[in-house]
Formats: structure tokens, sequence, C-alpha cells
């Protein structure tokens, strides 16, 4: 599992949609990405989990919940992300 963080310059838009969220019993994490947008560019995959936004932890949040803390960031937007498995353009050996 790879946590990495990823800071975006504000202003929104930011270029993603979350889906998921504590009230739909889902780990939040991004269902769509804006080709050629701030989240695309800073290197945020279709996938990949949400673990903390702007520094909180985003475990706990429910989907509304963390619309607004996102929509709260203004100009700069810090997301502490998960991705399950490495991305396709690596090639992986079999054993």
């Amino acid at each position: 599992m790879d946590s990495f963080k990823v800071v975006l310059e504000g202003p929104a838009p930011w270029g993603f949609r979350l889906q998921g969220g504590k009230d739909f019993n889902v780990p939040l994490s991004i269902s769509r990405l804006t080709p050629g947008g701030k989240a695309a560019q800073a290197g945020v995959s279709v996938g990949d989990w949400v673990l903390s936004i702007d520094g909180e932890n985003a475990g706990g949040l429910t989907h509304i919940e963390a619309q607004n803390k996102i929509r709260a960031c203004g100009e700069r937007l810090s997301l502490g992300l998960s991705r399950a498995q490495p991305p396709q353009s690596k090639p992986q050996k079999l054993h």
C-alpha cells in the first residue's frame, strides 16, 4: 500500500470527484478526474483512497463533510492519499 501527499494550488475547481464516506460505509476515494485538471497534473489517480484532507484524518468523515472540508480549503488543498496498487505504467514481474 503506497501512501503519499499531494498539494493542489487553488482556487477550485480541483479536478476530481469523490465517492464514498462514513455514511456509505465505504472509504472516501477518487471516482473521477478531469483530464488535465489540477488533481490529474499532481499525480492523483482514479481509485486512490483519501486518507486526509488538509492534514485532518478523513476516515470518519461523511461524504458531505469531506466535500465541505475540501471547499473550505480555498487557495491550497492538501490531500493524503493511498494507492492500493502501483500505476499500470510500471511492468509487474510475475513469478
